[in-house]
């Protein structure tokens, strides 16, 4: 079975629409954050990316006359649930394993516990965490990040470099597993 890519994932429609709306530098900065992250903390790595790829597509209600509206996203927050749902039908049509799909997506819904009515502190997987971390790594205040530029060109190079790196791990790992 062929890998799907970051830059599959990118490029496909669906993640240009949401990606739009939550930002792509944020998006793609968050990618590289949890590529690190996922080798320092032995996660898989084509898990993380794609999981900090997506990590934010559950946005798209928040902006007023073409701003940030930080106020109203805190109080009415569920973008993780919409992001862990989107992200999971992206997957599964873009040919993803399921379960790798499953585990992309409750990355994507665990990575804030904004919405929720108590903390996730000591309850996310490694992988989670590992997305947790790397949201926050680029956070600014008052949802700055999410204003933050990339073209789409530049986005797709970054990807492509990542996507690379990617495959020398998984292929390092099934060598020396097999």
């Amino acid at each position: 079975m062929k890998r799907v890519t970051l830059v599959d994932v990118f490029k496909h429609r669906v993640t240009q629409k949401y990606l739009q709306r939550s930002g792509i530098n944020h998006a793609v900065t968050v990618t590289g954050y949890a590529f690190e992250m996922a080798l320092e903390e032995g996660v898989d790595p084509d898990l993380a990316t794609k999981s900090a790829l997506l990590h934010d597509m559950g946005h798209y209600e928040w902006y007023r006359d073409g701003k940030w509206d930080y106020e109203e996203y805190r109080k009415h927050d569920i973008h993780a649930i919409k992001g862990a749902e989107r992200a999971h039908k992206l997957l599964v049509r873009l040919g993803e394993d399921r379960l790798a799909a499953k585990e992309v997506s409750l990355a994507v819904l665990l990575h804030t516990d904004s919405y929720l009515p108590f903390g996730l502190d000591d309850k996310r997987t490694t992988l989670q965490d590992v997305v947790t971390r790397a949201d926050e790594k680029d956070e600014q205040p008052l949802g700055m990040h999410h204003y933050k530029k990339m073209d789409k060109s530049e986005a797709v190079q970054l990807l492509h470099a990542l996507d690379q790196r990617i495959e020398q791990v998984l292929e390092q790992k099934e060598k020396l597993s097999g």
